[in-house]
């Protein structure tokens, strides 16, 4: 007999709470980033087309890293206890202010500090403006956060979100990449849509328009994932076909030098369709993996992968602070430059990301014990 749709799907949530697979995909991409963006710091071009520079910036720090992460931020708002529009906008705006103020920490004091010790104009005062107001990741998620609530606020269903944010991307990749002529005007539109200049320094990573569609179809999933009563057979019948189309376009598309694999950044950060598929296929595949995988995962393991889930925002910013001022402040004023041998700057990742966790770790009980207030001590 087959499996029926009503094995696996209640008709009403009954998936509810943390779920690990999630909690493990966000840990292990969160985890992976001090290796990725000290290595791309510490590399020069040339190491990107091979080795383990290939590796961190272009296969770890491509696919499974940021579409991951903004899949599971769309599963996330259907499990958040955020179930209004006001709350779920003032997350969203929260986000997009906690990016400004690590942006700060991230770039602006570094690199005037930098500045000031070197005179190097070069290396810190030409690329300030576009690394402190570019766009990144977490201004997105702020934004798409208060987009996706606005659908929700407006009655649209999953498919017409999906309809709508399928249409932006692909209106995205027609028009291409767009140079205003003016550096403001630049940093400003490439929140929505790509945008560059004839120097490759405006940074617009991740533009609205175009990465709408993943966080989009992560809370479609979610809505899904939370009515699943026999995840074993759900993601039993998913996790390998979902695995099998990332694992045949992969090469396909690095050898025809297409889509994410194309010259530059901008190949990954301003997305193309044909790149969305199958990140969204392997984000799947990647939760199904993960969900076998954890049925036999000591309850440490399990406790510390969700643990590291939660603090994602400030394990993230963290991280960057670190990497920045290590990387393009102080290793180039005492070197002169900031390109080192790999196996330093693994070093280097290693030891950023156990402080960035325990910083986290502890950032968060601060926050617990701040948000209960004082407590009054009882005698016995």
């Amino acid at each position: 007999m087959g499996i029926k749709k009503r094995d696996i799907l209640a008709d009403t949530p009954v998936n509810k709470g943390r779920q690990i697979e999630v909690d493990i995909a966000k840990a292990t991409m969160l985890l992976m980033l001090p290796f990725i963006h000290c290595i791309i710091e510490c590399s020069t071009d040339a190491q990107f087309d091979y080795g383990l520079s290939f590796l961190f910036d272009t296969v770890i720090g491509g696919p499974f890293s940021a579409p991951m992460y903004l899949f599971a931020m769309g599963i996330g708002m259907v499990y958040s206890h955020r179930v209004n529009t006001v709350d779920r906008v003032k997350r969203g705006l929260m986000l997009i202010g906690i990016f400004y103020i690590a942006q700060t920490f991230r770039y602006l004091i570094p690199y005037l500090i930098g500045y000031g010790i070197t005179g190097d104009r070069e290396q810190f005062i030409d690329p300030l403006i576009y690394r402190w107001l570019g766009c990144d990741v977490l201004l997105f998620a702020g934004m798409a956060i208060i987009v996706i609530a606005l659908f929700i606020h407006l009655g649209f269903s999953e498919r017409m979100m999906i309809e709508i944010s399928v249409c932006l991307l692909l209106i995205t990749n027609l028009i291409g990449d767009i140079d205003t002529g003016s550096g403001a005007g630049n940093i400003f539109l490439g929140y929505f849509i790509g945008t560059t200049d004839a120097e490759e320094m405006v940074i617009s990573d991740y533009p609205l328009l175009t990465w709408l569609i993943i966080p989009v179809c992560g809370y479609a999933f979610g809505k899904v994932l939370i009515r699943v009563k026999n995840k074993d057979r759900f993601y039993g019948i998913l996790t390998i076909p979902m695995l099998v189309i990332p694992a045949l376009c992969y090469p396909i598309l690095n050898y025809y030098e297409m889509g994410v694999f194309d010259y530059g950044e901008n190949a990954y950060y301003h997305m193309m369709a044909w790149d969305c598929v199958w990140y969204l296929c392997l984000n799947v595949g990647m939760l199904g993996l993960w969900h076998f995988l954890s049925k036999n995962m000591g309850e440490g393991f399990r406790a510390f992968f969700s643990e590291t889930s939660r603090n994602i925002t400030s394990f993230y910013c963290i991280h960057w602070v670190f990497v920045i001022c290590i990387t393009n402040v102080i290793l180039y004023i005492i070197n002169g430059t900031q390109v080192f041998p790999i196996p330093y700057v693994l070093l280097i990742a290693l030891c950023i990301d156990i402080v960035t966790w325990f910083i986290a770790h502890y950032w968060a009980i601060w926050k617990k014990s701040r948000a209960a207030g004082p407590t009054k001590l009882q005698s016995k």
